[in-house]
């Protein structure tokens, strides 16, 4: 271990292990540890006896359940946009032939009580139970506005400048009510509060067009994706790719000291005596606690069932969104279902997770508007962790530290920090100009 490295990895949580495969696949020489005997550190995926011992603090579950083996219940669970950044990256480099991916069967939204597919394009608008028939008319106008709008092209722009138009001024402009806007922000261009109505209206309409083209990506009822036996597959398959690279991995590491020299900045990690030099730290908030500050808190209920969330029309893999107004919150709410379809369960059981950031101290009771909707429960477990983000100034001690995952149950946000702090890192931007195709070939 004595030996000098580019960079070292502490943690093998998702975030961290895409870094670590993107840097050794430019070339950077990478040594990655964790203190823990798992990939995955907070991102981990856990059998039924995992589960059993972290929430229960026994390991015998209850035989009814199913064999252990089959559950593969993701931590951080997260739907990934089919044609949205994390899997340019998995594209980039090369880590799909490692993963097999199935498309997610609905993504819906919580409407005056009622749970109702989110309309993506012109047409669906026009179906949707959740319009009027003349809201539907210019929400229709608004969608064929935003699905022929290009941002290199000055006549689809209708004169208006995104760059300066807010999304409020440009959804004014079509007169939508609150209502449209509300599926429209939180579950199509999945905002996660309502600030984005005073920011420019460009960022919205990517968004909406991201989701509308992910959606016409597999002509499933949604536009995500989720691998075959969950999450806990990413991290490992970034290890390989790093490994093939030339990158070292060690679990089971105690402590992970980082050391920095006599300016402050870091040169090395210690751990069990030993220490491996290096020009640059990148870990999760655990490894560095005094660079770190508590931002806020995420909430969340697991459950077990055996049956799909009623009123998805049986979708076997499922988002719904809850937006904050909708419950007279500051924060939406989401509801993420996998089933035995993704191998993430044995045959006829479903996972579901209803998860938000905390605004008070009782999480269950704000967590109640998603689990009504979850029908018969045969176990739930509730959870609430913290959330840290830097405060260090990487150009200085030469640390460079994750964000920790927030409450929504789809990738974009995740990935953006990984962009982030790889351009922080290595001071280039990661070209994801990708074919496409090339993840699709494990659609089935």
């Amino acid at each position: 271990m004595d030996e000098e490295y580019d960079v070292i990895v502490l943690g093998t949580g998702l975030k961290e292990c895409i870094l670590s495969g993107l840097l050794s696949v430019d070339g950077l020489k990478v040594l990655h540890m964790d203190r823990n005997d798992y990939y995955g550190g907070e991102s981990t995926s856990l059998n039924l006896v995992q589960l059993w011992k972290r929430f229960r603090g026994s390991d015998k579950p209850p035989a009814q359940l199913g064999s252990s083996r089959d559950y593969n219940v993701d931590m951080i669970p997260k739907f990934i946009m089919a044609n949205g950044a994390l899997v340019r990256v998995l594209i980039h480099t090369d880590v799909t032939k490692y993963l097999y991916f199935k498309a997610v069967d609905g993504s819906f939204v919580y409407n005056k009580g009622k749970v109702h597919k989110v309309p993506a394009t012109d047409m669906e608008a026009l179906k949707s139970p959740l319009m009027g028939i003349f809201e539907k008319r210019r929400a229709r106008k608004f969608f064929i506005y935003v699905q022929d709008y290009k941002e290199s092209d000055p006549k689809t722009h209708e004169g208006l400048d995104l760059t300066r138009v807010t999304a409020r001024e440009l959804i004014a402009k079509y007169g939508l009510d609150d209502n449209t806007v509300d599926f429209i922000g939180h579950a199509l261009a999945l905002h996660r509060d309502d600030r984005y109505l005073d920011k420019p209206a460009l960022d919205t309409v990517k968004r909406m067009k991201l989701y509308a083209e992910s959606l016409a990506r597999f002509q499933g009822g949604s536009p995500y994706i989720y691998p075959l036996y969950g999450l806990g597959e990413l991290p490992q398959a970034f290890a390989r790719l790093s490994a093939v690279y030339g990158g070292t991995y060690m679990l089971n590491k105690p402590e992970c000291k980082v050391e920095f020299d006599e300016e402050g900045k870091v040169c090395g990690v210690t751990s069990e005596g030993e220490t491996a030099k290096c020009k640059k730290v990148v870990c999760d908030p655990s490894y560095l606690k005094n660079k770190v500050r508590k931002v806020g808190k995420v909430a969340r209920a697991i459950a077990i069932m055996s049956h799909p969330i009623p009123n998805t029309n049986d979708s076997h893999s499922v988002q719904i969104i809850l937006p904050q107004k909708q419950l007279g919150r500051k924060s939406d709410l989401y509801l993420f279902c996998c089933s035995y379809t993704h191998n993430v369960a044995p045959k006829g059981k479903f996972i579901a997770f209803v998860s938000t950031e905390a605004e008070t101290d009782n999480p269950e009771s704000e967590l109640k508007p998603g689990i009504d909707l979850l029908g018969q429960v045969d176990e739930i477990f509730f959870e609430a962790y913290d959330r840290f983000e830097p405060v260090n100034e990487p150009s200085l001690d030469n640390c460079f530290i994750s964000t920790s995952y927030d409450a929504t149950t789809h990738f974009e946000s995740t990935v953006d920090d990984v962009l982030n702090m790889y351009t922080l890192i290595t001071g280039k931007v990661l070209d994801l100009n990708v074919d496409l195709s090339a993840a699709s070939a494990a659609e089935e």
